[in-house]
């Protein structure tokens, strides 16, 4: 392929993580513009017509949806990330739109408003984490020796809970020595660890706090002790 790509990217958005780690899985060449989703330009809404991230720009064409972007790129780029078996790849395929309900469960996670609405996403999640947990190999990826899309998929899942873990712990994923393990290695893995800027943390962080939600509290909550340890005139 022989078109400049680019792609167009938020800063935390996880569907975009998923694109770049493909791309990176792949030694392609691309390029990243950065756009605001709460203030969305003209330019990225005519070509994105659903006003969401990614977008991949291909030349003078544009893909957009993360799952489309991934299969074009599995087509036109080497190195494939699925396996060649139909079936086994249905399955991968199967286990990639249960990422993106965890995803979803994520997002009403730290958008619920009270305590009974958070604890029952907390509840969601574990029962989600179980299944993925049953059906892990985890040898060293998801499915064995090979580093599939699923484990693409699961790397921005998981750095989610980087930042979680500091505020409390809510999902007890060190229960599963499998699930654990595989965590650590996609968090060490370099196309996740680059697949997004180095002040992600921080930038989640106050993404969260702006979410006026229950979540939002319990930051608001840590930080007062935090603040006066560091202030100069203690």
């Amino acid at each position: 392929m022989s078109e400049k790509l680019i792609l167009v990217s938020h800063h935390l958005c996880p569907y975009v993580q998923r694109a770049a780690i493909s791309l990176a899985e792949k030694n392609v060449e691309f390029e990243r513009s950065y756009v605001d989703l709460s203030n969305k330009p003209d330019w990225f809404l005519a070509i994105s017509p659903l006003g969401k991230t990614p977008v991949l720009r291909v030349g003078d064409s544009s893909v957009f949806e993360s799952a489309v972007i991934l299969e074009y790129l599995e087509e036109t780029q080497s190195n494939n990330l699925h396996p060649s078996d139909p079936l086994k790849r249905a399955e991968h395929r199967s286990w990639i739109e249960f990422s993106s309900a965890i995803l979803n469960d994520i997002a009403g996670f730290y958008n619920a408003k009270d305590k009974d609405a958070f604890e029952k996403k907390i509840d969601d999640l574990v029962t989600k984490f179980s299944r993925l947990d049953e059906r892990l190999v985890g040898t060293p990826w998801f499915d064995g020796n090979d580093f599939s899309l699923v484990d693409a998929a699961m790397g921005p899942v998981f750095r989610y809970f980087d930042v979680f873990d500091q505020i409390g712990s809510f999902v007890a994923m060190e229960e599963s020595d499998n699930l654990t393990a595989w965590r650590q290695r996609l968090s060490e893995r370099p196309s996740i660890r680059d697949a997004v800027p180095i002040d992600y943390e921080a930038r989640l962080e106050e993404f969260l706090l702006r979410r006026n939600s229950y979540i939002s509290r319990l930051i608001e909550a840590k930080r007062p002790a935090s603040s006066l340890e560091n202030d100069p005139g203690m």
